[in-house]
C-alpha cells in the first residue's frame, strides 16, 4: 500500500486517465480527492472508490476560472489540511490551423493546460510536507507532432519545461515533480480528434489504456521513485517513434 494514509488530488479526476490514477491511488491506501468540473462524473468515481472500500471525495473546480482555482486550494487548505501527491492530469486540445485558430481558444487553452499547473503549484506546494510528489501528464506532441494541434503541443512542452524548471527550486527530499508524457491512449481524447477521424493522423501501432499510463504516474509518485526528479518518462508503446 504504497500510498496508505496519503492525500492525493488528480485533476481531470472524473474520466480517462484522471479516473483510472484515482482508482489506482485509492486501491493503494490513498484518500483521493477527484478534482473536475462534472459533479455527476465526479460522484460515480467516489462511489467506485467507496464500493471498493477505499476512500475518495469530490472537488468540484473548473481549470478555465483562475478563481475557481483558488477556491478549490483554500477548500483543500481548510478539509485536508496537507497534500502529499498532486497529479496534474486535465487539458483541453484544439485543431485549427494556427491562421484560423481565435486568440480565446489559444487563450483558454494555456489556461487550463499550463497557467492551472502553475496556480495549483503555487497555492499547494506550502501545504506539501516532506516525501511529497507532483506528476504532470504532458504528451509525446511535446517531442514530435503533427498539423493543427500547434497551441495543444505547445503547452505540453511548456509543461516538462515548467517540470524542469521548478526541479531546481525544490529539495527533491521534501518535494519531487515529474511528468509522463503519454502516446496514444484509449480515451475520448484519442478517439475525437478530428485528425485521427479524417485520418490525417493515423493510429499506427499499439494504443494504451488509461491504466497503462495511471501506473506510470503512481509510480512516479511514490517513494521508490525518490531519486527521480525533474525529468519526463515516455510511456507511449513506441508511439514517440512513429510520429
Amino acid at each position: 500500500m504504497r500510498f496508505q494514509d496519503k492525500i492525493c488530488l488528480v485533476t481531470g479526476g472524473t474520466s480517462g486517465i484522471g479516473r483510472a490514477t484515482c482508482l489506482q491511488l485509492a486501491a493503494e491506501g490513498a484518500t483521493v480527492v477527484v478534482l473536475g468540473r462534472d459533479a455527476a462524473e465526479g460522484r460515480e468515481v467516489v462511489q467506485h472508490i467507496k464500493k471498493a472500500g477505499g476512500r475518495a471525495r469530490f472537488l468540484r473546480c473548473d481549470l478555465a476560472r483562475p478563481g475557481s482555482i483558488r477556491a478549490a486550494i483554500g477548500q483543500l487548505h481548510r478539509r485536508e489540511g496537507r497534500l502529499d501527491v498532486l497529479v496534474s492530469n486535465a487539458a483541453l486540445m484544439t485543431f485549427e490551423p494556427i491562421v484560423e485558430l481565435r486568440m480565446a481558444q489559444w487563450d483558454a487553452l494555456m489556461q487550463v493546460n499550463l497557467r492551472s499547473l502553475f496556480q495549483l503549484c503555487h497555492g499547494l506546494l506550502p501545504l506539501m510536507p516532506a516525501g511529497s510528489a507532483i506528476v504532470c501528464v504532458s504528451s509525446v506532441h511535446a517531442h514530435e507532432t503533427t498539423a493543427r494541434v500547434v497551441p495543444y503541443a505547445t503547452s505540453k512542452g511548456a509543461t516538462e519545461a515548467f517540470v524542469r524548471g521548478l526541479s531546481r527550486e525544490l529539495d527533491p527530499r521534501q518535494c519531487r515533480i515529474n511528468a509522463v508524457a503519454p502516446g496514444a491512449v484509449n480515451t475520448p481524447m484519442l478517439w475525437d480528434n478530428p485528425n485521427v477521424k479524417s485520418g490525417a493522423e493515423k493510429i499506427e501501432g499499439p494504443v494504451g489504456e488509461p491504466e497503462d499510463i495511471a501506473a506510470a504516474i503512481c509510480f512516479l509518485a511514490a517513494p521508490e521513485a525518490r531519486f527521480i526528479h525533474g525529468t519526463t518518462l515516455v510511456v507511449d508503446g513506441g508511439r514517440l517513434e512513429q510520429l
